[in-house]
């Protein structure tokens, strides 16, 4: 075992996962203060690295893609003081810093772990329920239902229709972005069938974020809705084709003896008999086949 306990937190490396208690020095961000503690599998690692620095280094953990929930809604976006797989080391600790990446380079080596990505996730995401208020509104979600409610900064277009309630098995993607500049950032749900979504400040499935504190937490909400959704490395089931029918059921759709009369009726389904055999989907055998039957009606 190996272990490293610094204000920043304390990681365990246990052999077979690595353990981050998230530390209480003001330099930790409120979202690994939510997040609390974490067990990495050692399956879900793709490196260890240690990046040493005059005043302190730092040790980082490298996931495989698609392993973490969080890593994938937030896409690399996260600030360092919110990333829990981000561990400041003080110089005079290099020493443990370094065995600690020894240690789990070792394990990943013994035990042949890929680097690729996955397609599945490897880690829970935040527990649930759970809920943050930020920017125009607050999410709830509780496992299963995702609600959204509105404050004083919303847009009227965006509250005049009261809160907002959805499954999360109705949700076909969550998005998470941090504000930049003078650009705010979204929480954004977009439900299967919906039309192309408004611009944030107008979206009833969007809470726009401001750039304030609890704006990070968004992503512990989205990475809890993402981890109960489809992995995006999931393969998409094609669209069935319908099946030809047989000839049997062509000559059986044409008009009975009692339409016989109906000779328009007859040399239509010819005519549909015909293209289907120019487009290929009925061979020469099929196409006389049926075209006798429907000749027999007249």
């Amino acid at each position: 075992m190996a272990e490293i306990i610094q204000k920043d937190g304390t990681w365990t490396f246990e052999g077979d996962a690595v353990r981050i208690v998230p530390g209480r020095d003001k330099g930790v961000g409120l979202l690994r203060q939510t997040l609390g503690e974490v067990v990495v599998p050692l399956r879900a690692l793709a490196g260890v690295s240690y990046e040493p620095g005059r005043k302190a280094g730092r040790l980082r953990l490298r996931l495989r893609d698609g392993a973490d929930p969080l890593l994938q809604v937030t896409g690399g976006r996260l600030p360092d003081a919110s990333d829990p797989y981000r561990l400041t080391v003080e110089a005079d600790r290099a020493g443990v810093a370094e065995y600690f990446v020894d240690e789990v380079r070792n394990a990943l080596l013994l035990e042949q772990v890929a680097s690729g990505p996955v397609d599945a996730y490897l880690l829970p995401g935040p527990a649930v329920p759970i809920t943050v208020g930020a920017g125009d509104g607050t999410v709830a979600f509780d496992g299963d239902r995702v609600v959204l409610d509105w404050n004083w900064t919303t847009e009227e277009a965006k509250s005049s229709g009261g809160p907002r309630e959805f499954r999360v098995a109705d949700v076909k993607a969550v998005e998470w972005s941090p504000s930049k500049g003078l650009e705010n950032g979204w929480i954004r749900f977009t439900l299967a069938g919906a039309p192309p979504a408004p611009a944030p400040k107008y979206d009833p499935h969007t809470v726009e974020l401001f750039g304030f504190k609890k704006d990070p937490l968004m992503a512990l909400v989205a990475a809890a809705v993402a981890v109960r959704m489809p992995h995006p490395a999931t393969p998409v089931e094609p669209t069935p084709v319908p099946a030809v029918a047989p000839v049997a059921e062509l000559a059986a759709a044409a008009p009975g003896p009692a339409a016989a009369e109906d000779h328009d009726a007859l040399l239509r389904r010819l005519r549909e008999l015909g293209e289907l055999h120019q487009t290929g989907i009925l061979t020469a055998d099929e196409f006389t086949a049926a075209k006798q039957a429907v000749l027999r009606r007249f």
